[in-house]
């Protein structure tokens, strides 16, 4: 499992009863996280935030503190920021637990950027499902060129926002709202090629315009569809999952099946560390392919 241990403006506090206590920043936040099955006798202590789950679905936030911004403790803050290195990305809790970071990607940021800064050429990046921009960010910072692609028009506000804030809006990046797997058959299409993609498939999903997204029939006709824009020297594919129950495997037997070129395929879990008791949180897993 490869661990995300250089944060320092972002610290896993604490684990328990199916909920999480993270510092984000300057703000303690505690919010539900479905792999966490255990006890322990510690106490989540004092926090600025908690994240209600509704019997009915969905949930909302109770603010302890007033957040930056605010008229009053329960109002949604707009947000604050914080660091990953020399990342900077924008913070808002969400209606749905959600605050537009996965710290657990900061391995995934970390392969990037080693990757295209080594490669010493001028990399084309196709970011799909490509949210509120981490990985956009990343690849920028490292001097790529990124399309960003994602089908809600306010994660992709929120991905420039991010690429605003980290000082990279003079970088070369397109940002599309569009379907991913019309957009992928598009740019076949129009004879598109890129040297890397990066994918982060929810498991269910709407595209744009009311696409059905369903990872179990989609992801492989995705891949396939990818590995018909990939340049003549490409340089890694990177696909990432919080699909319960998919195996890191499932993504390794993709690649190996629809990669034609040499390389390197690996695959396997990506997680948080406990400042607390040291143990470490699953969050999500990840299979790669990479030129040799």
């Amino acid at each position: 499992m490869k661990i995300a241990n250089e944060w320092l403006d972002y610290e896993l506090l604490l684990t328990k009863d199916g909920m999480k206590k993270e510092k984000w920043g300057e703000y303690t936040l505690v919010r539900p996280d479905p792999q966490i099955i255990w006890s322990n006798d510690l106490s989540f202590g004092k926090y600025d935030a908690i994240y209600h789950r509704s019997n009915k679905g969905g949930g909302h936030w109770e603010y302890k503190t007033k957040l930056k911004g605010n008229s009053t403790p329960n109002q949604l803050s707009p947000f604050w920021q914080i660091k990953y290195k020399e990342l900077t990305f924008n913070i808002k809790p969400m209606s749905f637990k959600h605050t537009g970071i996965f710290p657990e990607q900061a391995v995934n940021w970390d392969y990037m950027i080693d990757k295209i800064k080594n490669s010493k050429r001028n990399i084309k990046v196709l970011n799909l499902f490509a949210y509120t921009g981490g990985a956009t960010v990343a690849c920028l910072y490292a001097g790529a060129s990124v399309c960003h692609v994602d089908s809600s028009k306010g994660m992709v506000n929120w991905a420039k926002e991010n690429v605003n804030s980290s000082n990279l809006s003079d970088k070369n990046v397109r940002y599309i709202v569009d379907d991913v797997i019309k957009f992928v058959e598009r740019e076949i299409r129009r004879g598109n090629k890129y040297d890397a993609i990066i994918m982060d498939p929810p498991s269910y999903g709407r595209g744009a315009n009311k696409e059905v997204w369903d990872i179990e029939t989609d992801l492989f006709k995705l891949v396939n569809l990818c590995t018909k824009i990939l340049s003549d020297n490409p340089l890694f594919i990177l696909i990432n999952s919080y699909t319960a129950g998919l195996s890191p495997k499932v993504l390794e037997n993709i690649l190996k099946l629809l990669i034609k070129q040499k390389g390197i395929i690996t695959s396997g879990e990506i997680g948080l560390k406990e400042k607390n008791t040291g143990i470490i949180l699953p969050c999500g897993i990840y299979g790669r392919w990479e030129n040799e």
